[in-house]
């Protein structure tokens, strides 16, 4: 989350610089009607300026201009007006002879601009397609690269950029009095206007466009007839949500059969980390539907969306909700689960917290999977051997809510840290959640505080760091793991291009990967002298190596909790939830085997005295048997469970496709011989004598 001072700060520069915009557009006006041509020259060469430095620096200046209907083709359109009645009012400029020209040839030029973003809108049309794939070979699709950004989606840029010769031009031409300059600066911007134009109509040529969206379709519904698809994870969610998708790719991959990706949102696809999975996104229900007929068996879901509800209408898929954590929050009981088939949960707690919610989820549906995610996490080696406690301060996010009871951050985490960082044996890592402050910007503040805490106690400290050798060690591995998990593109990439680059996977990069990832995590904790603070917000390390490198941890009622106790070590939850302790426990079965702190977090050196002496630790035994009830056996491991219950939902799809298609054949002669009566007794009709029929009635 960006420091509390920075909003302050872009909000005066923004006003800055509306201010002089403003300012500069007054001076143009006064000095082109004077005329003052020093002040005419400098006002719209710095207002021009001004407009370019805004479009890199400042778009969230310009977006709101053009809420308010000036955007960028209205301040460009006054700008060149202004110019003309400048040169107008300039003595020795003739205004038919010299200043007609001039004036026809800059109004070709805006006729032209228009017609380039016509040509980009429908080039950006084109190469929109009805899917979006990821690990898949789509070169039979004809993908090509993508035109220059300037000219297909950067439309203020282009407009201003070839703008700038047209303005060089006629201020030249205010300055000399010759009209020579002004033409010769619009005949360059018409030039690159027309140009960019025409090279950009290439891109709706046959060679560089890529097949018809009923083609494209069509691929698709042979590439899974070809793959033949059994499982998948299906995925829809906010930009900052893909973490909830990502936790789960390590466990997909290993399942038997042929897994995919399900996503519903254009941009998801880049969101999602380096894995061998195909990848489809599906942005319209419509196109959706194109798995109805796949070989797919069943879906994962590891989050309740809006979408979600579009995928449960297809009746030949089986749909298993295995969420993106489990805590004793409410969210972990979402009424919305018992429209799955079956709800996964890791062990008999979850079970047990879905009977007592009574939300209309069977007991029969749940199924205990275990956690095959926290397989890297090392197990309680004894107490601390070094120097140093390392204590990971690990609080949830503050809830779609709000609620200060959700995070500890709000009304304990300022305390929190104050005791630790009290005691010189403690090293502090600090991994707030990344969505922390998103909706209580009281959340935020406070996270910058323990944020700016945590440095001043960090500058304070001192002692011996790793050499040299282990900054270079730390570069290597980074590059490379950069090498296998970079998106590298170019600036003008779009959609298609990247289709096209990120096509079928060459080997199997989800072990090297790992492999690259474990010693990149090795590298980076070895580079970190065993006294410092740390503060941890990127994406790597991942929490589980923080797990790994601490000897407790301190978060909330969060799956952090659930995913620590499969190590056995010490944990504390924050209760700033309200109520006593002893309601919170029992409330709060994560927090039986836990040190309960108080807001004002005055357990924290008795907490710690009883990490650094077991015989003082009189939680050991239930954590034992808390990760049991939370977590499910350790035998058989989780992934074999995980992977069973996958294999015995998709035996259940069979026999309802089974049964489906049984039905249908029964019906279809069932049809036959109802058809062929209506035959027969047509025919008996035609074959009667009407005088029998007259004489019968």
């Amino acid at each position: 989350m960006p420091s509390a001072g920075l909003a302050p700060r872009r909000r005066v520069v923004q006003l800055t610089a509306l201010l002089s915009m403003v300012a500069l557009f007054t001076a143009q006006l006064v000095s082109a009607l004077v005329p003052y041509v020093p002040v005419f020259v400098a006002a719209a060469a710095a207002n021009l300026a001004l407009d370019i430095y805004l479009q890199y620096k400042q778009p969230g200046l310009l977006s709101l201009l053009s809420k308010i209907r000036f955007d960028v083709t209205v301040r460009q359109l006054l700008r060149d007006m202004l110019v003309l009645v400048g040169l107008l009012r300039i003595d020795g400029i003739e205004p038919l002879a010299e200043q007609s020209p001039l004036t026809v040839t800059l109004l070709a030029f805006y006729a032209l601009h228009f017609f380039c973003q016509a040509v980009a809108v429908m080039v950006r049309r084109a190469r929109t397609l009805p899917i979006v794939t990821r690990n898949i070979d789509a070169s039979a699709l004809h993908l090509s690269a993508a035109p220059p950004r300037i000219l297909a989606r950067q439309q203020a840029r282009r407009l201003l950029t070839f703008s700038v010769p047209a303005t060089v031009g006629l201020l030249l031409t205010a300055a000399t009095t010759d009209a020579y300059w002004g033409g010769i600066g619009l005949g360059v911007s018409v030039v690159l206007m027309g140009g960019g134009a025409a090279y950009l109509a290439t891109w709706m040529l046959p060679k560089k466009r890529a097949k018809s969206d009923q083609a494209v379709m069509e691929w698709l519904d042979q590439w899974l007839a070809d793959y033949k698809p059994t499982v998948a994870m299906y995925f829809s969610g906010g930009t900052t949500s893909a973490y909830q998708a990502n936790m789960w790719l390590s466990t997909l991959s290993q399942l038997d059969g042929n897994p995919l990706i399900v996503l519903r949102e254009r941009f998801m696809v880049q969101k999602i980390d380096s894995t061998d999975v195909p990848i489809i996104c599906f942005p319209k229900v419509a196109t959706m539907f194109s798995l109805e007929t796949s070989t797919l068996k069943m879906m994962l879901h590891p989050a309740n969306a809006a979408k979600t509800s579009q995928v449960l209408r297809i009746p030949s898929l089986k749909h298993a909700f295995i969420n993106h954590g489990e805590s004793d929050k409410l969210s972990s009981c979402n009424p919305y689960a018992k429209a799955y088939d079956e709800v996964w949960v890791a062990g008999p707690a979850a079970r047990d917290r879905y009977q007592l919610a009574d939300i209309g989820v069977d007991d029969k549906d749940v199924v205990e999977v275990g956690r095959p995610q926290l397989s890297p996490i090392r197990p309680y080696a004894g107490p601390p051997t070094g120097a140093y406690t390392t204590v990971l301060y690990a609080p949830t996010w503050e809830g779609w809510d709000g609620n200060p009871g959700n995070t500890s951050v709000v009304l304990a985490g300022e305390n929190i840290v104050r005791h630790l960082l009290a005691d010189p044996a403690v090293r502090l890592i600090y991994k707030p959640h990344p969505m922390t402050g998103s909706q209580n910007p009281a959340a935020g503040a406070a996270n910058e505080r323990i944020k700016a805490m945590i440095r001043e106690a960090a500058a304070k400290r001192s002692g011996a760091r790793p050499g040299p050798e282990a900054a270079a060690e730390l570069a290597a591995r980074a590059d490379a793991l950069s090498l296998l998990t970079a998106k590298k593109f170019r600036k003008s990439v779009d959609e298609q291009e990247r289709m096209m680059l990120q096509g079928a996977p060459d080997g199997d990069s989800r072990a090297a990967i790992a492999e690259a990832t474990a010693a990149w995590e090795s590298a980076y904790w070895a580079s970190l002298p065993e006294w410092e603070h740390q503060i941890v917000t990127e994406s790597r390390p991942a929490i589980f190596s923080c797990f790994n490198q601490a000897d407790l941890l301190i978060s909330d009622v969060s799956s952090v909790v659930s995913d620590w106790l499969s190590s056995e070590k010490p944990y504390a939850v924050a209760n700033t939830s309200g109520l006593s302790e002893a309601d919170f426990r029992t409330g709060f079965p994560t927090v039986r085997a836990a040190t309960v702190l108080a807001p004002e977090a005055d357990g924290v050196p008795a907490l710690l005295e009883a990490v650094r002496t077991p015989e003082k630790d009189a939680y050991a035994e239930a954590r034992a048997e808390l990760k049991e009830h939370l977590l499910g056996p350790s035998d058989p491991p989780s992934i074999v469970r995980f992977n069973a219950a996958a294999l015995a939902l998709s035996a259940k799809s069979d026999a309802r496709r089974a049964r489906a298609a049984a039905r249908q054949e029964a019906e279809i002669p069932a049809q036959r011989d109802e058809s062929t009566d209506t035959v027969d007794a047509a025919e008996a009709a035609m074959d009667a004598d009407p005088a029998e029929e007259l004489e019968s009635a």
